[in-house]
């Protein structure tokens, strides 16, 4: 299962995916979680101590192995130039960090630059990292992308087998939806699922359940507001540590089991309507 998780910022897609990453790890599988948000907080929502957090230095963020990994030259007639399919078989053995459930997490880190489809040693660099992970790993992973759909427009996300969008009773984070699932269906990633996050009531539910309709993308679950997710952020607790059985992560718990029967019942060529 290789799954990448977008939203629009706050829309609360880390605690989702660091959660859904503890719960698919204690199934059994391993899972290397890759933070691909420039805030690289999923290192909390799956329960890593701080310690380990603050010597963490996104791939990204390290020229020299930007440099030697794109093979960066100098060419008179041309400028810089670097190689646009880097070898990146080794970063995750040797970057990832060991986690709680058989989660392991590789800070990525994203491009700070504007435009869509950029090309820079970095964007090829996570470019060509991702489609390795998404081709060519037998390891089952969950990515947490930056917010908004910058990965999208670069194509990091092709070869996943699902992008779960959260979404939040808002109309801003629901406009985002149209853009996410355009840019999916351009690069090839037929499976995408809407989850919404911070539901308080049946009005919020219905909000989100009736505006989904006309993007025809289907609804695999709600996490209700949870005073639990908050306090778990005060605390700087993963919120499946502080309260396992809290309802949000009892509603993560069925969108996981939701995902995976969607997952296994559905060919990756298949496009999702509402009604699937």
């Amino acid at each position: 299962m290789k799954v990448a998780v977008t939203g629009k910022g706050g829309v609360g897609k880390t605690t989702i995916a660091g959660t859904l990453a503890r719960l698919l790890g204690r199934d059994g599988l391993r899972i290397l979680a890759v933070d691909a948000d420039p805030n690289y907080n999923l290192w909390s929502a799956i329960g890593m101590d701080d310690t380990i957090a603050r010597r963490i230095q996104p791939l990204l963020e390290n020229e020299e192995l930007v440099r030697q990994k794109t093979e960066m030259k100098w060419v008179e007639a041309l400028g810089n130039f670097f190689q646009i399919h880097p070898s990146v078989n080794d970063l995750a053995e040797n970057f990832a960090i060991a986690g709680p459930d058989n989660v392991s997490l590789l800070v990525a880190g994203t491009v700070n630059m504007g435009g869509q489809g950029c090309m820079c040693p970095s964007a090829a660099l996570l470019k060509a990292l991702i489609n390795h992970l998404s081709l060519e790993s037998n390891e089952a992973f969950i990515m947490d992308m930056d917010a908004g759909i910058e990965n999208l427009g670069r194509g990091t996300t092709r070869g996943m087998d699902a992008l779960l969008a959260v979404v939040e009773p808002g109309r801003r984070s629901l406009d985002t939806l149209e853009r996410i699932k355009g840019l999916a269906s351009d690069i090839g990633l037929a499976r995408v699922f809407a989850v919404g996050n911070k539901v308080t009531d049946e009005s919020d539910a219905g909000f989100i359940s009736e505006a989904l309709k006309s993007y025809r993308i289907p609804l695999i679950g709600m996490v209700p507001f949870d005073e639990t997710v908050r306090e778990a952020d005060r605390h700087g607790i993963a919120l499946i540590d502080l309260n396992e059985n809290s309802p949000a992560v009892q509603a993560i718990k069925a969108i996981k089991s939701e995902l995976v029967g969607r997952l296994e019942e559905l060919p990756s060529n298949t496009f999702l309507s509402e009604e699937s």
